[in-house]
């Protein structure tokens, strides 16, 4: 793998600069944002580069370290998601957090225990990468789910309801709405799964490949990461969509108003 030094990174820059001169050249008034973002991703990926070096340092292995990172970027995983849902429900994080914990440990140890099967459960080398790419896919499920599902249910208490008037239970009632919110959060996964090899190339294996991995054993572990984020959103939005239903009706199954 070639290594890029301080003067690659300065060349690197230069895009950006190409980026924010076409912006002012065309007015497009990008070039504020087009910076801010520039800044950000060298400060964000600056400290976290400096955190995984320590982290995945294999003279000094530290559980507690790795969970500890599993842990924060869960919890910013929860909060990003939460806030991209418009309708603010009570506990909306907690919820959100303990889907994403559940769903995604279920799928990382489901990897790391029989399929890559690591000298060691814990090795941050394999754990701390499986769990980044589940929450990063987790969140954009989690959050077209949950917004989907919260706008049918507060749109249409009329037809809720008329059905419940009917003797339709709940579940019942809110199924069709549940069933559209899921599929909709699983959507980007699958068509992902649909046009991967054809017509695009992943940035995992994108990344692989140019860090001088095996096309055969980059392409093996894109497979991987595709299966586990489809299964881990799967459980996400089953479980978020459910607890939403669920807060929607009390316990005489009338429906609330938020």
């Amino acid at each position: 793998m070639v290594t890029l030094n301080f003067t690659d990174l300065i060349l690197t820059l230069g895009l950006m600069g190409i980026a924010i001169a076409l912006s002012a050249w065309q007015r497009l008034g990008l070039e504020w944002k087009l910076l801010t973002a520039t800044l950000r991703t060298l400060i964000q990926l600056g400290i976290l580069g400096y955190v995984l070096a320590v982290v995945l340092d294999p003279q000094r292995p530290n559980t507690g370290l790795t969970l500890t990172l599993i842990l924060a970027l869960s919890i910013l995983v929860a909060v990003v998601t939460s806030h991209r849902i418009s309708h603010k429900l009570p506990r909306l994080v907690f919820w959100v957090w303990g889907s994403l914990v559940l769903s995604t440990a279920l799928v990382v140890s489901y990897a790391q225990l029989l399929i890559i099967q690591p000298s060691s459960w814990d090795d941050p080398q394999y754990l701390i990468p499986l769990v980044a790419v589940v929450l990063g896919s987790g969140m954009n499920s989690a959050a077209i789910a949950g917004e989907q599902l919260l706008n049918a249910l507060s749109h249409n208490p009329i037809e809720i309801e008329t059905h419940l008037s009917l003797g339709a239970t709940p579940g019942q009632v809110v199924a069709p709405y549940r069933r559209m919110a899921i599929q909709a959060g699983l959507l980007p996964g699958l068509n992902a799964m649909m046009l991967v090899g054809m017509i695009t190339l992943p940035g995992v294996l994108s990344g692989q490949l140019l860090a001088g991995a095996s096309p055969l054993d980059a392409v093996s572990y894109q497979v991987l990461l595709l299966f586990l984020v489809v299964v881990a959103d799967l459980m996400l939005t089953l479980l978020i969509t459910q607890r939403i239903c669920q807060q929607f009706f009390n316990s005489e199954a009338q429906l609330r108003q938020f």
